[in-house]
């Protein structure tokens, strides 16, 4: 390694003599590179010396010194007297500055001590190429060490040091350090075989005078540098500028564009070479800017290109950065730009082109422009920019529909008379993309949703959610904002992409927007503003319950307001049937101060299940989630509304003169009952034992003995509210029993499910309430079926299941208030009276059907023999025109034979 060989070389063993550097004086460190070199006096050896500067130290002067002063010993001690002593002189030289920096004699001031092998040193010095820097994120102060020495002499172990002080304090002209304020790092040998020796600095003592020397250490000899000082602020290299790319203006001229690498304290310039070639011109170009940017000439067809930047602290001492990687490109024969746009729907977009053809740039007055090369663009679109520049617009732009695999447009742009095969790609799609938000009953989180199904999505293309918030609610007219931030969003199982805001700002202003990011650029839906507050979705009321209420009967729903949020809410209800599928009504609250509500329902006896929600008063945020569902308890809300109907079953003893009569009554059902019946009470009445009760429980059969003439009964149900109110009487009495008014009654079935019964009465100077019509399968000890029938009613329909081979017995009992009268009864039906009753029936059906039948057959038979007379007189010679015929009688019988 050269590095190691030259400083081996140094540091031979051998005999030894004493370097002495004076450290009263020090080099400043220039921000470019430097060498130092350092020889013995009167040397003739071929050292490596820049041109221009002599060999002969004794031609050497400058403004700054160092002096290197040795004696020879093999003790290695240290003198105090060096008037006798001989002097190394040290060079500093750069290209930016030829002037030699040197000193021979009358060093005052403290010095250092070394051992060299002066046999190396007296023939060969030293020759080194030193640049030190300071990194762009100004912590890291670097020297990069090189040897240009070109003698190859053994290889040893070497280390090389790097011993530097930084001031407490900020001093304007600061002395140089003691020996013992100095410290050390380690300096590494890199890939490049040479020295990097890196030294931390504080951002705080950037403009601090940092005082160093080398010392290189081989087989137990060591040799220290003159020493240098260097303010680290005056020396930073940036990093080299990044992003460096090309486009092409409207104009038609190159723009070369990119980034600064970071943020640093001052600003700086750009140093950039670029060089073009092509078939009829080559040039190349280097230019200082300090914009970020750079204007370059007219782009040129079928030629290539290539440009690096670096760049260096503006106003100032500085570092030039490292170039930044070249950028290598060609252009085509047919020049699009862009040649690719990605845009929205309604926008409106504009194409260049500059067109070569066999080595001649075609006028931009012979251009035009095609679509997909089936349509041709109308002359009304173009503009002609330069002389080999036209421009082509496409006003509010259509969604890109696609072709197969094509999600663009071709646009081509084409000589009068031909096209080139390249074209230009234009993309458009719609982004609508709709953000709904919502804040939660606790105020604590907004979560926004939206989907990408209403956009045709591009390939290679990525969606973001951005966001910026303002300090207070939002603009009448939202628009994208300079600054935002994104907003990392999840993507469901319904396809929704759901954005989660916590902690939130209740009144600050949200503008939202979704940023489709893709190679050819971004775009950016519709922006929204949403304040928090005014989409709140409140909790569900709390503490609902459903009741019907007692006496008065109607559904009462109640509830509390929740907690948040504290604006005045208005409240939905909705009712129903309790089941598996409930059928809702709705019923509106507007009042924010109300807590129940009592509605009509049309079964009280039934379960209803209830649920509220509530929303603010002024229209602003959702519904809440319904609550969950209370359930009315059926209870007992009213006395029963009246008490059951019923009949009797009498077994009579004639030789008693007493009947036991049984009482049959139906179960009330629940609309009557009002909701139950715990028991039934049968009330008796009678003139001579007045008024008594008999509790029967929940029975709906009762049987007593009626004894004395006239014997009322009332039937009684009760529930836990009370009686029945309403009830019937039922009075048996002798005398009544054998008044008739039922004169007749007959019977007649239409099927083994209906029967029809009429009948007709005589007057009676009784009052008549109703009808009791009784039946049952004769000759059978069967249980009676009976039903009230009201008095004006002279016909009614039975609906029983009616057994056909049995005869039934119908008795119609008219029911007067004084008792109940004597029964009209008849017995019917057997299978023969429904089947003879049938024949009869189809009797007077078929007469008509006969008599008809027989009426049209006699008109076709005179129809048919009118014709057939007709047909037969037509051969019947007429005698009025036959001569032959004349004088013959034709109605004359004759005798042929």
């Amino acid at each position: 390694m050269t590095c190691q060989k030259f400083f081996v070389a140094l540091l031979h063993w051998a005999e030894f003599i004493y370097v002495i550097t004076a450290f009263n004086f020090s080099y400043p460190i220039t921000p470019w590179r430097f060498k130092l070199f350092c020889m013995p006096p009167n040397t003739t050896h071929d050292v490596v010396l820049p041109p221009g500067i002599s060999k002969n130290t004794s031609d050497l002067n400058g403004q700054y010194e160092a002096a290197v002063e040795a004696k020879f010993n093999s003790s290695g001690t240290y003198f105090s007297n060096f008037s006798s002593k001989p002097t190394v002189h040290c060079c500093f030289w750069s290209e930016e500055d030829k002037n030699c920096s040197v000193h021979a004699d009358n060093i005052e001031g403290k010095e250092f001590v070394s051992t060299v092998n002066s046999v190396v040193f007296q023939q060969i010095g030293a020759n080194w190429n030193i640049q030190c820097w300071m990194k762009e994120d100004l912590k890291l102060f670097i020297c990069y060490m090189e040897s240009l020495l070109k003698n190859s002499v053994k290889n040893y172990d070497l280390k090389v040091h790097l011993l530097y002080v930084l001031p407490e304090v900020l001093e304007e002209s600061p002395l140089a350090p003691q020996k013992g304020s100095f410290q050390l790092v380690q300096c590494n040998c890199t890939v490049h075989e040479c020295y990097e020796c890196r030294v931390p600095v504080p951002t705080a003592k950037l403009n601090y005078t940092l005082f160093m020397y080398l010392k290189i250490t081989s087989a137990g000899v060591v040799f220290q540098s003159p020493l240098m000082s260097v303010q680290p602020i005056n020396i930073v290299k940036p990093d080299p500028p990044l992003d460096l790319h090309t486009e092409i203006t409207d104009s038609g001229h190159l723009k070369i564009s990119w980034a600064s690498p970071t943020l640093l304290p001052f600003q700086l310039q750009y140093q950039v070479k670029y060089s073009e070639n092509s078939t009829t011109n080559m040039r190349e170009t280097d230019e200082i800017v300090s914009a970020t940017s750079l204007l370059a000439g007219s782009v040129l067809p079928g030629s290539s290109y290539e440009v690096q930047v670096r760049g260096k602290r503006l106003d100032g001492p500085g570092v030039w950065s490292d170039w930044s990687s070249p950028l290598i490109f060609t252009t085509q024969d047919v020049i699009y730009f862009p040649p690719k746009i990605l845009t929205a729907v309604g926008s409106n977009v504009s194409f260049h082109c500059i067109y070569k053809n066999e080595n001649k740039i075609v006028s931009s007055k012979k251009i035009v422009w095609w679509m997909n090369l089936a349509e041709k663009i109308p002359q009304s679109q173009y503009n002609v920019v330069g002389d080999h520049v036209s421009k082509v617009t496409f006003p509010n732009v259509n969604a890109t529909k696609p072709r197969g695999k094509f999600t663009y447009d071709a646009v081509y742009c084409c000589n009068e008379h031909e096209c080139h095969h390249r074209y230009a790609e234009l993309y458009v799609i719609d982004v609508n993309i709709n953000i709904s938000c919502e804040t939660d009953g606790y105020l604590t989180k907004m979560t926004c949703r939206w989907s990408t199904n209403t956009i045709q999505s591009l390939v290679g293309s990525t969606l973001q959610m951005r966001y910026h918030r303002s300090s207070l609610y939002c603009s009448d007219v939202p628009s994208i904002p300079l600054t935002s931030e994104p907003k990392d969003c999840s993507l469901q199982r319904d396809g929704f992409y759901e954005c989660v805001f916590q902690p939130i700002f209740l009144f600050s202003g949200y503008t939202m927007w979704i940023r489709i990011n893709h190679s050819l650029g971004s775009l950016a839906s519709p922006p929204t503003c949403v304040v928090p507050d005014s989409v709140v979705k409140p909790l569900p009321p709390p503490s609902v319950k459903a009741e019907i209420t007692v006496k008065i009967g109607l559904l009462k729903i109640s509830w509390e307001k929740p907690i948040f949020p504290e604006n005045n809410l208005q409240f939905q209800i909705r009712y129903g049937l309790s089941g598996k599928e409930v059928q809702w009504k709705i019923h509106e609250v507007y009042d924010s101060k109300s807590r129940s509500a009592s509605l009509p329902v049309p079964d009280l006896c039934t379960v209803y299940a209830a649920q509220v929600r509530c929303k603010r008063l002024d229209g602003l945020g959702y519904w809440s989630n319904w609550s969950s569902p209370a359930y009315t308890v059926v209870m007992d809300i009213k006395v029963p509304v009246r008490g059951p109907e019923f009949w009797r079953k009498i077994d009579e003893n004639t030789t008693k003169k007493e009947r036991n009569v049984t009482l049959l009554w139906k179960p009330l059902m629940k609309n009557d009952s009002l909701c139950s019946v715990r028991r039934y009470v049968v009330k008796h009445h009678t003139s001579r034992n007045g008024t008594w009760s008999e509790d029967v429980g929940n029975h709906t059969k009762f049987t007593f003995l009626w004894t004395e003439q006239a014997h009322t009964i009332t039937v009684l149900a009760i529930n836990s509210i009370g009686a029945s109110l309403a009830n019937f009487n039922l009075t048996f009495s002798w005398p009544m029993s054998k008044v008739n008014i039922v004169q007749s009654l007959s019977a007649y079935p239409l099927n083994s499910s209906c029967m029809i019964l009429s009948w007709t009465l005589s007057t009676s100077d009784y009052n008549l309430m109703y009808f009791i019509l009784e039946w049952k399968i004769l000759n059978e000890d069967n249980e009676i079926k009976w039903l009230r029938i009201p008095s004006s009613v002279k016909k009614y329909y039975i609906h029983d299941h009616f057994i056909p081979i049995e005869k039934y017995q119908f008795s119609l009992y008219p029911i007067f208030i004084e008792g109940v009268g004597k029964p009209k009864t008849i017995n019917s039906f057997t299978q023969d009276d429904i089947e003879k009753r049938q024949n009869d029936s189809g009797l007077y059906v078929l007469v008509p059907i006969i008599i008809s039948s027989s009426t049209l057959l006699l008109g076709t038979l005179l129809i048919t023999h009118q014709r057939m007379k007709k047909l037969f007189w037509e051969d019947v010679p007429n005698p009025k025109n036959c001569s032959w015929a004349q004088g013959l009688n034709f109605q004359k019988k004759m005798d042929i034979l």
